[in-house]
């Protein structure tokens, strides 16, 4: 049985416990009767997952790929901004598409209206910090009305045959500590498996993330468990899962600018080996790719508007690069940045 080196100390598993985490070929994670190919999970994330950046993350070997959280609302109004959302290429299943709503009649309706789509899994926002769904009683806010929830699940699970998911925090603050209780009536609800973020509302992204709340949901439930927050490195996915016991990782805002963290991280835990970092040859022809498949998908007017952060994420800690970051505020079409990156 292997040592396998963490942040700060070599991790030796006692000669009576199984390996803390390994890439088990065989015995392949299931959330209903979906089945991954490794249990690393991109997380949902507004303004980042759209589809291009899901391609890459799938090329990088994720296991599930999470799409931008939808408004319910907004598909029962027929908002047009929806449509491009929902858009799933081919290539990507398995695919969780997450609604975010606080009534629980449209968020099983529009499950079921939009069932068809070539969607894996249904995940329900129980999470999102930003205010301007807070204040309208949904994404984190749920989590203070226990009994919402349960109606929303119920309604949800017997609406449509697809597995539904949930993605909560640890609380809505430090007075509200209740992702165990919210994992328990997830789970009676028929829920598939419960995504949790360490981090409380009122703490958004700031602070540490806190793994034992992570711990103590996997604990209390029988269906599976997705750990959530400060997953940055091979080192600290291995370090969740050993003091976690979660099923499965959840990377987030690591893997903005950096989709080779899923392809690390799948080496790190199946072998103990760590891949070098890519090269900024490498980190080129990625923000090339990226920004390339955006212009398929959205046109160039929008698409290079949008990669202007990306690039800020891509080329974060290389040498005397942060003209071209600022620069990169002022670009306009694709040739504008091939000509920046042509100096980096």
């Amino acid at each position: 049985m292997k040592n396998v080196k963490t942040d700060n100390q070599t991790y030796t598993p006692d000669q009576t416990e199984k390996e803390p985490y390994s890439v088990d070929k065989k015995k392949k994670l299931l959330i209903g009767n979906v089945e991954l190919e490794n249990n690393l999970i991109l997380a949902p994330m507004a303004g980042v997952t759209d589809l291009p950046f899901r391609l890459l993350c799938k090329e990088q070997g994720a296991g599930l790929l999470c799409m931008e959280m939808v408004s319910a609302k907004a598909i029962f109004y027929k908002n047009k901004n929806t449509e491009n959302l929902l858009r799933i290429h081919p290539d990507e299943p398995p695919v969780s598409l997450q609604l975010f709503g606080s009534d629980p009649v449209i968020l099983s309706e529009m499950a079921k209206k939009i069932e068809s789509l070539p969607f894996s899994i249904l995940d329900i926002n129980m999470g999102c910090p930003v205010p301007k769904v807070v204040n309208n009683g949904e994404g984190s806010a749920l989590m203070k009305n226990p009994l919402l929830v349960e109606q929303i699940l119920t309604r949800t699970v017997k609406a449509i045959q697809k597995p539904v998911t949930v993605k909560i925090r640890k609380g809505f603050d430090d007075a509200h500590i209740n992702a165990v209780e919210i994992a328990k009536i997830a789970e009676s609800c028929g829920v598939a498996a419960i995504a949790v973020h360490g981090r409380t509302r009122e703490q958004y992204y700031s602070g540490k993330a806190d793994w034992d709340i992570i711990r103590q949901v996997k604990e209390a439930v029988n269906i599976p468990v997705i750990g959530n927050g400060d997953i940055t490195t091979p080192e600290s996915a291995l370090k969740m899962q050993t003091q976690t016991n979660c099923d499965a990782l959840m990377l987030a805002r690591g893997v903005r600018g950096n989709p080779w963290l899923f392809r690390q991280i799948l080496t790190y835990l199946d072998t103990g080996k760590t891949i070098p970092k890519p090269t900024q040859e490498e980190i080129k022809t990625m923000i090339l790719r990226h920004a390339t498949l955006a212009c398929q998908y959205k046109g160039e007017n929008t698409a290079i508007r949008e990669m202007r952060k990306h690039v800020a994420w891509y080329t974060a800690g290389i040498p005397h690069s942060a003209d071209l970051r600022r620069r990169s505020n002022d670009m306009e079409t694709l040739d504008d940045l091939k000509h920046l990156l042509s100096y980096l």
